[in-house]
């Protein structure tokens, strides 16, 4: 159900990868993304757990420095599309700790496989409490590819709600599969799938 995902996902990974930047007269939110990748990538280089034996705690410490930055709550409304209004508010609880779940692990689990993709910062939009910064990876064959974060603020931190990588958005393609299951079956279907891909 959610293998094609796995693509968009490695290509996440991009933002572990920041050794290069462009001046694009960033403000609050490229910094805030900034102080991600840098604790992200003390943790990778860390050899403390980095060892054979030091998955798990390698994970946590790596959840601890990118999830803070992700507004789960709402991808999860977002991704659910028209059907978010229709479920209670229980029902909404639930969707957004498995769609969490589901985030986290995939996402997780492929920053591990961080093979030192450069990425850089070309610009920086803001309206009001919503902002977007446009980056562009490049991997060791010379491949560019763009990405964009679109953030936005809770108090003084700015949070990504969703990704859009070579215009193709994130958030639009969980809807895509999540609207797909519905038409099909039912909101506890739906539950249930992503309950047993995250276990």
């Amino acid at each position: 159900m959610f293998g094609k995902f796995t693509t968009f996902l490695s290509v996440l990974v991009s933002l572990v990868g920041l050794v290069h930047s462009v001046d694009c007269n960033a403000g609050v939110p490229t910094d805030q993304i900034r102080v991600t990748v840098d604790r992200v990538l003390t943790i990778l280089n860390d050899p403390k757990v980095n060892s054979a034996g030091a998955k798990e705690a390698r994970r946590s410490e790596l959840g601890k420095a990118i999830l803070p930055r992700f507004n789960f709550e709402e991808m999860a409304k977002r991704s659910l599309g028209a059907e978010w209004r229709r479920r209670t508010p229980a029902q909404q609880q639930e969707f957004i700790r498995l769609f969490t779940a589901l985030l986290k692990d995939s996402y997780v689990g492929s920053i591990e496989s961080y093979q030192g993709d450069k990425v850089f910062y070309r610009r920086e939009s803001q309206d009001g409490d919503y902002a977007e910064v446009g980056t562009q990876m490049i991997d060791r064959s010379g491949q560019e590819v763009s990405i964009d974060y679109r953030l936005n603020r809770e108090g003084s931190e700015w949070k990504v709600y969703d990704v859009i990588i070579e215009n193709i958005s994130i958030v639009n393609n969980y809807r895509s599969q999540f609207q797909r299951i519905l038409n099909r079956s039912s909101f506890a279907e739906l539950l249930q799938r992503i309950s047993d891909k995250v276990q």
